[in-house]
């Protein structure tokens, strides 16, 4: 169990530092419940994301281990390189407002899906050792949830003290985390 949330605390660190990028730029312009709503969507997103895709890379997994592991990272790297160099283009190019007060759903699904392209191959290696799936990914799930809510409301706080670098802070986390996963697959594994 203790191996399990460990596990589910690692894999939440990517949806709870998007989420805090997110709740920098969202609290930027909206009034407290507007940034609740906006912070619980886009934390129960993540929460079921995370606990989706070991779903999937468990049912998945054995037949595709191989070249499933080969690309996740590529595909996490380019999801949130993208996401993360918008944010950064639209703060340097303010044409339109620099955060907006709400995230598109169609973004939000896009980030779910790039911050949990790790636990696919969590799922993958849980087929292998034949853990109890289920389980496992509701504590995933629930464990990314909690993470994510708090940090959004650390971005909050960190959003009203950096007004209009917050966009630009958050862009270049994103991107960093791209690249983090992108390095431990590639040149440090």
């Amino acid at each position: 169990m203790l191996n399990l949330l460990m596990i589910a605390v690692g894999l939440s660190m990517d949806a709870s530092a998007v989420s805090m990028s997110n709740g920098m730029c969202v609290s930027a312009r909206s009034n407290k419940s507007r940034f609740f709503g906006s912070a619980l969507v886009w934390s129960i997103m993540f929460g079921v994301f995370q606990g989706l895709m070991p779903l999937i890379g468990y049912f998945l997994g054995k037949a595709f281990s191989g070249f499933i592991s080969s690309i996740d990272h590529w595909v996490a790297f380019v999801l949130l390189a993208f996401i993360g160099g918008k944010m950064v283009w639209e703060a340097i190019h303010p044409e339109e407002e620099e955060c907006e007060v709400s995230l598109p759903f169609q973004t939000i699904v896009t980030q779910a899906i790039a911050t949990s392209i790790d636990a696919l191959a969590v799922g993958v290696s849980f087929a292998l050792l034949q853990i109890e799936i289920f389980s496992a990914s509701g504590i995933i799930a629930l464990t990314t949830f909690l993470c994510s809510i708090v940090a959004s409301f650390l971005g909050k706080v960190f959003g009203s003290l950096l007004k209009s670098k917050a966009e630009v802070f958050g862009g270049v986390i994103l991107i960093l985390i791209g690249l983090k996963i992108l390095l431990e697959h590639t040149i440090l594994a």
